[in-house]
């Protein structure tokens, strides 16, 4: 059976694809734009954070023997921490500069540490195995269906929708929200706003952490995975709308979806896609398609 000319499992394949790596667009620029929004930091490391978790979940397994579902709750844990502590020593002297200061600093960290990473384990992939309960899949007749991607699409749709009802919804939200807006307004009612940033900046880690988890059974682990994500997700969150949260998770999905498809009907335009997409967006509405002009 074919639609478009395309016969139908190479079209679905390609759909599952594109959901899966929408899955990873919308979990790290959900991080990016948390991180924006809140602080006002652009985030340059946090592909070399979403390296590190996955790093994180192989030195788990093969040195301490934790299989995929510990390294699933410690290595997020691990990377908001490390988060935490670059905020606290390095990002708190910036808040009072000019926005290119934080790029600059983050942009500098992330080449340190994957050239760290690159030293110590080569630019080859490292397997990390999927769990045992998740290897298989489903044949739904259209297509065959991996369990593990299938649990990566789930989880991810879970933890953005999760955090964007959290930041939206919630009292604690809202306490971030106003200490975005009115940091002396909000610390005068008896909310430490430091501590806040720094939650909030290594909640915003730990998400890369997470993602980073996710992938290394996909992907493999190596030093450059972040390197060749982190350029899409910033076009991702550019074209959301820099700091909006949904804007982030619905334009991952969909441009996920979009690469997907551009790989069955027109295979060269697969790889800029992305870019040529949010070239139009910004000649249409600079702010991105759910940002407000600041």
């Amino acid at each position: 059976m074919e639609i478009f000319g395309v016969p139908t499992q190479a079209l679905f394949g390609q759909l599952l694809i594109g959901l899966i790596n929408g899955s990873f667009y919308a979990l790290l620029s959900l991080g990016l734009a948390v991180i924006f929004g809140l602080l006002n930091i652009i985030n340059f490391t946090h592909g070399a954070q979403y390296m590190m978790g996955a790093f994180c979940a192989w030195f788990l397994l093969n040195k301490l023997g934790l299989g995929y579902w510990w390294s699933l709750a410690i290595a997020p844990v691990a990377m908001g921490v490390f988060g935490m502590a670059i905020e606290r020593t390095m990002l708190k002297r910036l808040y009072k500069l000019d926005h290119l200061y934080g790029l600059l600093l983050t942009f500098g960290l992330a080449l340190i540490l994957q050239g760290l990473f690159r030293h110590q384990f080569g630019s080859s992939g490292l397997p990390y195995p999927a769990p045992a309960e998740l290897t298989g899949g489903q044949n739904l007749g259209f297509m065959f269906l991996p369990n593990y991607r299938a649990w990566v699409i789930a989880a991810s749709v879970i933890v953005c929708f999760g955090t964007w009802f959290v930041i939206e919804k919630t009292k604690l939200g809202s306490y971030l929200r106003a200490a975005t807006e009115n940091p002396a307004l909000v610390q005068a009612f008896g909310i430490n706003v430091p501590r806040m940033v720094t939650l909030t900046y290594g909640f915003g880690v730990a998400l890369a952490g997470f993602a980073g988890v996710m992938a290394a059974p996909i992907y493999q682990v190596n030093p450059l995975m972040g390197a060749d994500f982190i350029i899409v997700v910033f076009a991702v969150v550019v074209i959301g709308g820099m700091g909006s949260i949904m804007g982030s998770i619905l334009t991952g999905f969909a441009l996920g979806v979009v690469e997907g498809l551009t790989k069955v009907f027109y295979p060269e335009a697969s790889n800029t896609v992305i870019f040529i997409v949010m070239a139009i967006v910004l000649l249409i509405k600079p702010a991105g398609l759910f940002g407000q002009q600041r």
